[in-house]
């Protein structure tokens, strides 16, 4: 799940956010990296904010986010 876009440009960057084996693991993407060959949009969620950190704090399903319709 993307959490946040930052920047703008060549320096805009992706932070993604997965639990794995019960521990939450971020990773930060630079989102023009000649390192990533696609990216790919699963699903798209319905959320009234730019930033979703407040997921970080949330365990079980009040860390889910609506789907799109």
């Amino acid at each position: 799940m993307v959490i946040a876009r930052k920047h703008s440009g060549v320096e805009e960057t992706i932070t993604v956010r997965r639990v794995s084996f019960g521990i939450g693991v971020e990773k930060i993407f630079p989102l023009y990296s000649p390192n990533i060959a696609k990216i790919e949009v699963v699903h798209h969620g319905k959320v009234r904010r730019a930033k979703l950190y407040y997921l970080r704090d949330r365990v079980g399903k009040s860390a889910r986010v609506k789907e799109k319709v």
